[in-house]
């Protein structure tokens, strides 16, 4: 891809990409009125390899038949993270609020630039480092918002063993776990991306994950079918926006971008969703969680400075 295309391309697929995953959150709570967490993580996995495999099984099957095991093993672990990252994160919006759940899912560029210098050997900039530091320290804001209010005397937070034990504090470790996940997730990502197209690496991580999830929701007892059209709906959505655009848009990002800089821009999630969430599902934000959502605005504007495209141009889409 030429240079100066790639520099005008990149942000805006990025910025695509965050509006599309903005609505997952909304397709979830609708879909969650009629069918399970877990089976609705598992739809949305299985529509998308489905919608994916027509692509994939004509113009990328001889791509898919000269993987190494090596490559075929990488995308296959990648796909059990992204399994247990939407279990997880699909989960939490049941216990805690829009907004404190996609914060902390979104955690993952901590660890993302914790760990890329040490798996990936990709520095982390000073620009990625200060862009970290402010949307973290947004989306601790925005987490405080379900404990802590503002009155006359000031900041006035709920005491910590009443928080721990209230239906709010598992939502927001569920989305925790979600957001480790994620990490490994993004990590395999950036290495196989620069050998694997886009179309190959996702068919078999989104594959991988649908098999998992379909089979926890079997051990679970769950019923994967009779649920009413309106649900349907919303699970063919949350495949097509989301996934198949805003979560393929991210993975087409790593083979140009470093990982800890596309796991920063996830971080535009939360704004979107709770924008979303307060015309939609009568959530009205909190002051911590606006003034939240400016640090995480500022930290993405300070990571995407001078962020060099990695080698090597694209392999394809």
């Amino acid at each position: 891809m030429p240079e100066q295309r790639q520099r005008l391309l990149i942000p805006l697929a990025l910025f695509i990409a965050i509006l599309a995953v903005s609505t997952a959150s909304i397709f979830i709570r609708f879909a969650q009125r009629d069918a399970p967490s877990l089976v609705i993580a598992a739809y949305r996995l299985t529509l998308a390899t489905l919608l994916l495999a027509p692509i994939a099984l004509t113009r990328r099957r001889a791509e898919l038949r000269a993987l190494t095991r090596r490559e075929l093993g990488l995308a296959l672990l990648s796909g059990f993270f992204l399994a247990m990252h939407f279990a997880s994160w699909t989960t939490s919006l049941e216990y805690t609020t829009v907004a404190a759940s996609v914060v902390l899912v979104d955690s993952s560029p901590l660890w993302v630039a914790l760990l890329s210098p040490l798996l990936l050997r990709e520095r982390v900039t000073r620009y990625i480092v200060i862009g970290m530091v402010l949307a973290f320290f947004g989306g601790a804001l925005i987490g405080l918002s379900d404990a802590c209010t503002w009155s006359a005397d000031g900041l006035v937070c709920a005491p910590f063993a009443r928080f721990v034990q209230g239906r709010a504090f598992w939502g927001d470790f569920l989305a925790l776990v979600g957001a480790w996940a994620v990490t490994g997730y993004l990590l395999i990502g950036r290495r196989l991306r620069a050998k694997m197209s886009l179309v190959t690496y996702i068919f078999l991580v989104y594959g991988m994950a649908a098999v998992v999830l379909v089979l926890i929701v079997l051990a679970m007892g769950a019923p994967l079918f009779g649920y009413p059209p309106m649900a349907y709906l919303w699970l063919f959505l949350l495949a097509l926006v989301p996934q198949l655009i805003g979560h393929s848009t991210y993975n087409w990002a790593l083979r140009f971008l470093p990982a800890a800089f596309v796991a920063v821009t996830t971080l535009g999630e939360p704004i979107g969703s709770t924008i979303l969430a307060y015309f939609l599902l009568d959530e009205t934000p909190a002051l911590l969680t606006l003034l939240g959502g400016a640090l995480i605005l500022a930290g993405i504007y300070i990571a995407s400075k001078r962020v060099d495209a990695a080698p090597g141009g694209s392999q394809g889409t």
